[in-house]
């Protein structure tokens, strides 16, 4: 390399060769574009970056070393911040660990309250998702309209539970409270109207051409390249791989309900420039989840059954000495599993989370190569991370 393209400069004891062809930037971590406290360094050759690599722990609150000092009960209200956008997953994946380890057996009326409560947190983060990946493009539209149908999900999950947000509700043994006698005429009422919303949707966003255009062959991942780096959830189904845990490895009340699992097919069309698990198919494979939500929440109000909600759980849970117990269950960002530790006393003695969002985040550095610096934009959001779920 020729001297003039080298600046040398002394910093202490240090000499820095820099290229300078080659910027260094901060996207992040205060950027709205990143989905919270994420920083990623792009290193860019003007506006097409050289590599994305993500920085993390910003938001590192240690709720794994949490949950080994409080009781097992007592942990649960902390779940609800390992996923903020989508808690019932957090709260049903713990719940269902501590259940084997403990030996408890769920009412099967708990069961069901657990899939409905389940699949509206599912569908209201998918619109937060998709929401902000239009607006993240440069569609401020689209997001208004999906905050609107996630109040109305709030409006129901807090007359469940009474909260919006963080809703402990799934407790370990069932749930904390029965559905009120009103609920289900309302919760029928918005179904019904959330399918036209739906196509409604498609009409504005997912198939407006210049959206499709925007994405449609960028940052692909085959299905292999999914596989290597643990893609999960959405992710992983977008880039054309059938599988999904309700169904293939079913839990709770999921044995009982039938329902399609959305996979990548190329959907922004060949004459776009589509391809299997490009960031057009992470989008769309949310939008068909909801639809498939919809049918799974219809389905388990009609065949909700009678019966207890919360199984007669001990005042002080104590496990067998050195047992262990994992669940896994599909979060709205793919599978999220724990990991739970007994050492025969009032609390655990490990506690391991695994989330979708944090796996997601070692593939950017690579798909990042080649793509201009805006496209990490539509690359983030495509994945659909939280930082909540990257830290813990």
């Amino acid at each position: 390399m020729a001297l003039d393209q080298i600046t040398m400069t002394k910093v202490s004891d240090r000499v820095l060769h820099q290229d300078l062809g080659e910027m260094v930037l901060n996207f992040g971590p205060q950027h709205p574009s990143t989905h919270g406290v994420i920083n990623f360094i792009v290193h860019a050759d003007g506006e097409v970056m050289k590599r994305a690599i993500p920085e993390v722990g910003y938001l590192h609150r240690a709720i794994e070393k949490i949950g080994e000092m409080v009781t097992y009960n007592g942990f649960m209200p902390y779940t609800d911040r390992v996923d903020y956008l989508a808690a019932m997953f957090a709260n049903e994946g713990y719940a269902i660990a501590v259940e084997k380890l403990a030996n408890l057996q769920v009412p099967p009326r708990a069961q069901y309250l657990r899939a409905i409560s389940c699949e509206l947190n599912r569908i209201a983060s998918h619109l937060v998702s998709v929401g902000t990946m239009a607006m993240d493009i440069g569609a401020v539209t689209p997001f208004p309209y999906a905050l609107r149908e996630r109040e109305s999900i709030n409006d129901l999950i807090e007359a469940l539970c009474g909260a919006r947000l963080t809703y402990n509700y799934h407790r370990i043994g069932g749930v904390a409270f029965d559905m009120p006698d009103d609920w289900i005429p309302l919760c029928r009422k918005w179904l019904d109207h959330f399918d036209k919303v739906l196509d409604e949707w498609d009409r504005l966003i997912s198939r407006n051409e210049i959206f499709i255009q925007r994405l449609a062959g960028m940052a692909t991942i085959p299905a292999a390249m999914a596989i290597d780096y643990g893609l999960v959830g959405p992710n992983l189904r977008g880039s054309g791989v059938d599988f999904d845990l309700r169904r293939d490895h079913p839990y709770g009340a999921y044995p009982d309900l039938k329902f399609e699992v959305p996979v990548g097919k190329a959907y922004a069309g060949e004459r776009a420039g589509g391809r299997v698990g490009d960031c057009f198919d992470r989008f769309y494979c949310r939008v068909l989840e909801c639809r498939q939500s919809v049918s799974i929440v219809r389905q388990a109000i009609d065949k909700l059954p009678p019966g207890e909600f919360m199984a007669k759980v001990p005042k002080k849970i104590r496990p067998e000495a050195w047992s262990e117990a994992q669940s896994r269950i599909e979060a709205a960002r793919g599978e999220m599993a724990y990991y739970v530790v007994s050492d025969g006393g009032e609390r655990p003695y490990r506690v391991r989370a695994r989330t979708g969002s944090y796996l997601a985040m070692g593939i950017i550095e690579e798909l990042s190569q080649g793509l201009m610096i805006a496209d990490l934009v539509a690359l983030i959001a495509s994945l659909d991370v939280v930082a909540p779920e990257i830290d813990r």
